[in-house]
C-alpha cells in the first residue's frame, strides 16, 4: 500500500479499537451464562414491534448465541486484520440495530443524543475500515488474498481484498 504512513498507523489504530469494543462486549457475554438478549430487546420503544420477535421463547436462545459469538467473532477478525470487509459489515449492521433498540426518537437512550450516538460514530469507523483496507494494514487480509486458493476463487478473494 503506498498511503502515507501516518493514515496507515490511523487505520491500524482504529481497527485495534473497534476490535477491543467488540471483544470486550463479548467478554461480558460469553462469559456469562446468564446472558441474554430479552431484557434488552423487551424495552424497546420506538421499534418494540419489530424486535419483540427476537424475544420469542423458540427464537431468543438462538438469537442470543448469534450476538454472543457475533461480537467475538467480529473482533478477532478486527484484531487480527482477517475477513474485516466481512466482520466490518456485520458489525456495521449490528450496530444499526442497536441504534434503532435504543432509540426513542428523535433521542437516543436519553435527551443528550439527538439522532446521532456512538453507534452512528462506531458504523463510520467500520465503514471507513472496509473502505481503507483495513486487513492490509498489519493484517492477515493481505496474506490470506495472495494465497494460491483464494487466488483462483474470485469469490473467496473478494472478502480479503
Amino acid at each position: 500500500m503506498t498511503e502515507p504512513q501516518n493514515s496507515r498507523h490511523l487505520t491500524l489504530a482504529f481497527r485495534l479499537l473497534m476490535a477491543w469494543t467488540f471483544l470486550y462486549a463479548a467478554s461480558h457475554q460469553v462469559f456469562d451464562p446468564n446472558f441474554t438478549i430479552v431484557g434488552f430487546l423487551s424495552h424497546t420503544k420506538t421499534f418494540h414491534d419489530v424486535f419483540a420477535v427476537f424475544t420469542a421463547p423458540a427464537i431468543a436462545p438462538t438469537v442470543t448465541f448469534l450476538v454472543e459469538y457475533g461480537h467475538l467473532l467480529i473482533g478477532l477478525s478486527l484484531l487480527f486484520g482477517l475477513a474485516v470487509r466481512v466482520s466490518a459489515s456485520f458489525g456495521i449492521a449490528l450496530l444499526l440495530m442497536y441504534w434503532m433498540a435504543h432509540m426513542e426518537f428523535p433521542y437516543i437512550e436519553n435527551a443528550n443524543n439527538f439522532v446521532i450516538d456512538y453507534h452512528i460514530v462506531y458504523s463510520m469507523v467500520l465503514g471507513y475500515l472496509i473502505a481503507a483496507r483495513a486487513g492490509h494494514v498489519w493484517g492477515l487480509d493481505a496474506w490470506v488474498e495472495k494465497l494460491p486458493f483464494v487466488e483462483r476463487r474470485p469469490g473467496l478473494r473478494a472478502l480479503v481484498a
